[in-house]
């Protein structure tokens, strides 16, 4: 038994996949500055992290990635930039073996990714459900606090009933779309 792995490194590309791009937009015209944010999946170009470790952001980003290219490309970003290692800290691992224990409590959470990845892989050893990473992720949320999802993933017409229930099971009120983000927020 081995980790379930992403194989591939994800460079940035609006017209494929645009939703760290949209993110970034949605994280400047919501004004958020020097809040925490939950990331999954940082992509080879590791744009969220950037962008928010700017002075004028100033907002600290937990990412996580089970891309072993992505992490190898987030360690050489930071023996280039130090300066962006203290608001932005990337890990390798499955996010299906997340520990709310270990987890800070977040004012915004990304689950741009949710449903694509996870199989009988993570099976093997224990992993939680698509289900049961975003219960624990909007557990971790700070009232208030924002969660967005991409409607051009692939997997987003599996997440949407996933969505829906976790709105109302953990009390998350839909608020307008952001470009290509579903928006909510934890009352």
């Amino acid at each position: 038994m081995k980790l379930n792995v992403y194989h591939d490194n994800w460079a940035l590309d609006e017209a494929v996949c645009p939703c760290d791009i949209h993110f970034m937009r949605w994280v400047r015209a919501s004004g958020l500055k020097g809040g925490s944010i939950f990331h999954f999946g940082t992509g080879g170009h590791h744009l969220v992290g950037i962008e928010c470790a700017a002075p004028d952001l100033d907002n600290a980003v937990y990412g996580i990635t089970a891309s072993p290219q992505e992490y190898d490309d987030y360690v050489r970003l930071l023996i280039d930039n130090p300066r962006i290692g203290r608001q932005y800290k990337a890990f390798f691992g499955d996010i299906y073996q997340l520990d709310a224990r270990m987890l800070p409590a977040f004012d915004v959470v990304t689950l741009f990714h949710l449903c694509e990845f996870r199989n009988e892989t993570n099976d093997l050893y224990d992993g939680l459900t698509d289900l049961e990473v975003a219960e624990l992720l909007v557990d971790r949320l700070k009232p208030g606090g924002h969660i967005l999802f991409y409607t051009g993933s692939f997997a987003f017409e599996t997440a949407k009933p996933k969505i829906a229930e976790l709105a109302l099971s953990r009390g998350l009120q839909r608020l307008p779309d952001h470009e290509s983000l579903w928006v909510f927020e934890k009352a």
